[in-house]
């Protein structure tokens, strides 16, 4: 059995529903793969005595995960208030409009075609429902719209893709970029070192109990495999394809579409700071 202790940013266990944190629940979407590891953590955030939550990334359009997220909140004298979405991809926002009109909630967004409602979300923005104050950071990288939420309260972060429970996330070239992605990184450790937040509450995976040592190891993470392209480039294999085949060839084959969507941004980096 490998020792949690010793792997990046310290996973707490398996993953499964049930509360995380004092004020964060995780219902576990039944939607499993390759890509969203062991299915969409999707959060409900409230604090203890108060009967309003907040619900943050719904998930896919599945309605019984819906629902079983109405209920989970119900069955803890909740009634969800205000939804968040932490990003636009399928997995995390598709079930978004279905679960608005089964909750008659806003949904908030920073891309405002994502929106039901007329206020969206922005840098800065502290969002208070019930005494509950989450503080909106912006990551963007994995894609240009993403969104992490700051829960001082728990000490922690709601990373949607930004930094998963386990692996590293991929920079979705063309929407994502990977200096916008290292910049996110940069501002998430900030949190960690002068705001106190040691728990990552990912978009997949299980909980990180050590928020800096995870943006840490994405950060060394992210500069190996830089390199490592760099001299894939430097040694002629000139497409994103042709890279993927030389640098990710421990990687499985499944993923290797997903990996060169972040080489091609890896490409786009290095060419644009003139180093191939």
């Amino acid at each position: 059995m490998t020792d949690a202790s010793v792997l990046p940013g310290q996973p707490r266990g398996g993953v499964s529903s049930g509360p995380a944190t004092e004020r964060a629940v995780n219902v576990l979407a039944p939607n499993a793969s390759a890509m969203t590891l062991d299915g969409t953590n999707t959060w409900i955030v409230a604090e203890p005595d108060s009967d309003l939550a907040v619900v943050i990334d719904p998930g896919p359009l599945d309605d019984g995960h819906l629902r079983n997220v109405v209920d989970t909140a119900e069955r803890a004298g909740k009634r969800i208030a205000l939804t968040l979405l932490t990003h636009g991809h399928p997995d995390h926002a598709e079930g978004a409009a279905r679960f608005a009109e089964l909750t008659a909630t806003r949904v908030r967004a920073l891309d405002p075609a994502l929106r039901l409602g007329d206020e969206g979300l922005a840098a800065g923005d502290v969002i208070t429902v019930g005494g509950l104050e989450l503080r909106v950071v912006p990551t963007p990288g994995h894609t240009a719209d993403s969104l992490s939420f700051h829960l001082p309260a728990d000490r922690a972060v709601l990373t949607g893709d930004t930094i998963l429970g386990r692996g590293t996330t991929v920079v979705a070239h063309p929407d994502g970029r990977l200096g916008d992605y290292l910049d996110s990184l940069r501002r998430l450790r900030s949190l960690t070192v002068d705001d106190g937040v040691h728990t990552v509450l990912p978009g997949h995976g299980p909980v990180l109990e050590d928020a800096q040592g995870a943006v840490e190891f994405y950060l060394a993470h992210r500069a190996h495999r830089l390199a490592q392209v760099e001299t894939a480039v430097e040694d002629g294999y000139r497409t994103a394809a042709q890279v993927v085949a030389h640098v990710y060839a421990d990687v499985d084959r499944s993923l290797w579409p997903a990996a060169e969507l972040s080489v091609r941004a890896q490409m786009d980096y290095l060419s644009e700071h003139g180093l191939i």
